[in-house]
């Protein structure tokens, strides 16, 4: 794997909330910068928060790093054509929970599904800050901050979140990914520990995770299952499937089109595609487009 350069922070401590990505596509939309004087007014929040605004529609590949909107976003987000402009349908938060590890602009969350959590079952904010002090001592592009880091993983911690106990009766306030379910929480208090383990992921649609491998540009025509399972930002890295949910899946996708088989031969299991069509056609059939 070559050296990561690694991004701590830039969200200013806010989870990115439920409405925030159609407000900042919509306001990029309409030729608006995150730099004007009016930006708070526009956007209706704190000036610290359109900043994590902005933060947070790059981690999401909704915008690019010249802040221009990416293909992905106008075709979740737009009020015309989009998929689901309102995320209405759980599969557009798995599409986001994708993209955010993916496009690893917020390191946290690609070294948390593709490297961390295979390690540690268990976790907390004190192993996790270890485990990024571990990797900056060999890795000189990656300059430890424990507060920097301990503050991300806190933000990570809330915007995964489903904390159906809570009191609090403000829904604007948990996290866009909380209804996934990725993050379980045990213990109370000073010991609560958190973990994301693999499962069947029922509620995860078949045709997000052929997006997620017609997506991956090291994945050819023939996949071996264990590169399904356990490559970096592979579906069962990504999604945190299990072999069972991941045959499930494989399963459904094979049924679903007639162009790709799963061949399990001398004990070699892969997926093969006759002829791989462009993720996004995936995506159309899904939403109906």
């Amino acid at each position: 794997m070559e050296q990561t350069k690694y991004i701590f922070s830039g969200h200013d401590s806010f989870q990115c909330r439920q409405l925030w990505l159609k407000k900042g596509f919509d306001y990029v939309q309409e030729g608006k910068n995150f730099n004007d004087e009016d930006a708070v007014v526009q956007l209706g929040v704190g000036k610290n928060m359109v900043s994590s605004i902005r933060f947070w529609l790059k981690a999401f590949n909704i915008i690019d790093n010249k802040e221009i909107l990416t293909e992905f976003g106008i075709r979740l987000f737009d009020d015309e054509n989009g998929y689901d402009p309102f995320l209405e349908d759980e599969a557009s938060l798995w599409l986001l929970h994708y993209q955010l590890v993916k496009t690893g602009y917020s390191s946290i969350y690609s070294i948390i599904f593709n490297e961390f959590r295979k390690e540690k079952r268990l976790f907390n904010k004190e192993t996790f800050v270890n485990y990024i002090r571990r990797i900056g001592e060999s890795n000189s592009d990656l300059i430890f901050n424990e507060n920097t880091v301990g503050k991300d993983f806190i933000v990570f911690i809330n915007l995964y979140k489903n904390d159906s106990e809570s009191m609090d009766v403000e829904e604007s306030f948990s996290g866009i990914l909380s209804e996934i379910e990725l993050l379980k929480i045990t213990g109370k208090g000073k010991d609560e520990q958190y973990c994301i383990e693999n499962s069947e992921r029922d509620n995860l649609p078949e045709s997000i995770v052929l997006y997620a491998i017609l997506d991956n540009l090291n994945f050819g025509n023939s996949i071996g299952l264990n590169s399904i399972e356990f490559d970096i930002n592979g579906p069962g890295s990504i999604f945190a499937l299990n072999r069972l949910g991941l045959m499930n899946k494989i399963s459904d996708i094979v049924s679903d089109f007639k162009d790709i088989t799963f061949s399990d031969q001398a004990g070699i299991k892969e997926l093969q595609f006759k002829n791989k069509v462009e993720p996004y056609t995936i995506l159309d059939q899904y939403y109906g487009k």
